[in-house]
């Protein structure tokens, strides 16, 4: 029956939506059932079973297959990752092949020759049979055969080959791209590239958490190659190992499901004991730029802080570790203040989001363009408002305490543990306690945790012993935790999302700086005062809400 009448059949469809289709189809020259799919007549799952109907294929959930690795190794990698076909299993000499497309039946004439078995196919979804290829064969595997392969047939004399030649050799290209891309897919913001000395070694952090990325083991032959080559993308000297380089490397990409976009990744190598560590943060260029309603922050803090960035001058810091969002919470507090009446220049190491109405400066250290450089460069600009990348010395914070000593607001971040901490930083960079107490507004800290995954979320009641002191739990009521899922890569959760801590600079706290008062004296003021909110008040009250649990509150806050 054809794929039209049998999902009018079904109820699937009406007949307008098929007489949609089909004219779309006139036109677009797609094959029916992508047309479905893509105006979203017909979900992807059930096209699946309906094209399994069609074919006369049943449809299998390949993640839930137990596959036996002398069925993967019935099948070269590099005919996986062309045929885009997963091997399930072989019974009474038959293997049985997972493939998403039913229209493609050449598969089945190079897979019988390959095997020499007769092929009997299945259907299964096909972000699942890449996840399978990926897990089972390795990301790259098909690329590294061929390398492989390559690198074997050449004469004795030459396979040692020279890493510079390997790195601009197209498979190579192509295994680099690999690993790049899957990182993207994979929602990675770093990737760590680590020599050891019988293997290489990728890891992808993802949610805040490195998880090692399945390679095949032969990519350690390529190691030098492979740093050679993302040299080559940064424009780095590829014969410079004995020293530590950084660059950038412009990279594109089609996401999953998505159109194809443009990423930022900042490149860091070092030299180690068996070849250069490589470590690439990953920055989408076309990234949306947040609003401070869609942080997750408050709604007490929310509004005390939109109040503070409207002063007229000061200091406004956001403190907390590397990844933690601050850059995310600048860049949403410059949007929400900027106007045609206001005049934004910001000096950042990377520029990270483009903010419309934001004069932006990169810094270039090259040519000697720093922050505190930097800053005194744009105060000669008339900007009303200022923001700094990072203060990293005296320097530049002595810059830019004169900066709002003479009416600018000043937007910067610092590496504090708390915000009572930036106080105490400040001071021991060197700045005198009274510009300190003069310049300072206010000190958001943040952390990010780890959202729960929506796919397999649930609720449980824990045990009294495992609710910490401080978390208004009512005992016997449910709390949220995930199961761990394929959404989730069985981590149960899935994002992240926003705590924070803010504390006002108030006369009494003003006065502490002046006395070089201690952080926890600062902080013991600030609560008295009510001018303090906990980052760990903040995190309980998301675990109460649902968005995150218990275990990772405490990960993340735990002092």
């Amino acid at each position: 029956m054809p794929l039209g009448a049998l999902l009018l059949n079904s109820g699937t469809i009406t007949q307008a939506q098929l007489d949609q289709a089909v004219a779309e189809q006139r036109s677009s020259g797609e094959r029916l059932d992508r047309v479905l799919i893509r105006l979203g007549l017909v979900a992807k799952e059930r096209m699946l079973a309906a094209l399994g109907e069609q074919f006369h294929m049943p449809v299998v959930d390949l993640p839930s297959l137990d596959v036996d690795q002398s069925v993967i190794d019935l099948l070269p990698s590099r005919v996986v990752f062309r045929q885009r076909c997963a091997p399930v299993r072989k019974e009474n000499g038959t293997l049985t092949v997972a493939v998403s497309d039913p229209y493609d039946m050449a598969v089945v004439d190079e897979l019988r020759m390959i095997t020499g078995s007769p092929i009997d196919l299945v259907l299964a979804d096909e972000e699942e049979i890449s996840r399978f290829i990926r897990d089972r064969y390795g990301v790259g595997g098909d690329t590294l055969d061929a390398l492989s392969a390559g690198i074997d047939q050449r004469p004795a004399e030459a396979k040692g080959g020279d890493e510079a030649d390997q790195a601009q050799e197209a498979t190579l290209i192509r295994l680099v791209n690999d690993l790049l891309a899957e990182a993207i897919s994979e929602r990675a913001t770093d990737v760590h590239i680590e020599p050891y000395e019988h293997e290489l070694i990728v890891r992808y952090r993802i949610d805040g958490v490195l998880e090692r990325a399945n390679v095949p083991p032969t990519i350690n032959r390529f190691a030098a190659a492979i740093v050679s080559r993302l040299k080559i993308m940064a424009n780095l000297n590829i014969a410079e190992k004995r020293r530590p380089q950084d660059g950038r490397i412009t990279f594109r990409c089609r996401t999953t499901g998505g159109p194809t976009q443009e990423f930022d990744l900042r490149l860091s190598i070092i030299p180690m004991l068996f070849g250069e560590g490589v470590v690439l943060r990953v920055l989408s260029k076309s990234a949306v730029l947040m609003s401070l309603d869609d942080l997750g922050m408050p709604a007490g803090i929310r509004d005390r802080w939109s109040k503070l960035i409207e002063r007229p001058h000061g200091i406004m810091l956001v403190t907390g570790p590397t990844g933690s969002g601050k850059s995310t919470t600048l860049y949403a507090s410059l949007n929400r203040i900027v106007s045609d009446a206001i005049k934004v220049i910001t000096v950042e190491d990377p520029v990270e989001y483009h903010v419309p109405g934001v004069n932006q400066i990169q810094v270039n250290h090259k040519v000697g363009l720093d922050f505190a450089s930097g800053l005194r460069s744009i105060l000669r600009h008339d900007p009303d408002v200022v923001m700094i990348g990072e203060i990293r010395d005296k320097e530049t914070a002595e810059t830019a305490v004169q900066a709002s000593l003479t009416g600018h607001l000043v937007f910067s971040t610092l590496h504090t543990n708390d915000s009572a901490g930036a106080v105490t930083r400040l001071l021991d960079m060197g700045v005198e306690p009274f510009l300190v107490s003069s310049s300072l507004e206010a000190v958001l800290a943040q952390r990010l945790v780890r959202r729960i995954c929506d796919a397999c979320a649930h609720d449980y009641t824990p045990d009294p012993a495992d609710v910490p002191a401080g978390l208004a739990y009512t005992p016997g009521t449910h709390l949220r935790r995930g199961a761990g899922c394929r959404a989730c890569r069985q981590s149960g959760y899935r994002g992240r999302l926003g705590v924070y801590e803010l504390l006002t600079i108030s006369d009494n706290i003003r006065h502490l700086v002046t006395q070089r008062s201690s952080s926890q004296e600062i902080v013991t003021r600030a609560l008295a005062d009510s001018d303090l909110s906990r980052l760990i008040e903040d995190g309980f009250v998301k675990v109460l809400a649902g968005r995150t649990t218990i275990e990772e509150v405490l990960s993340a806050l735990s002092e």
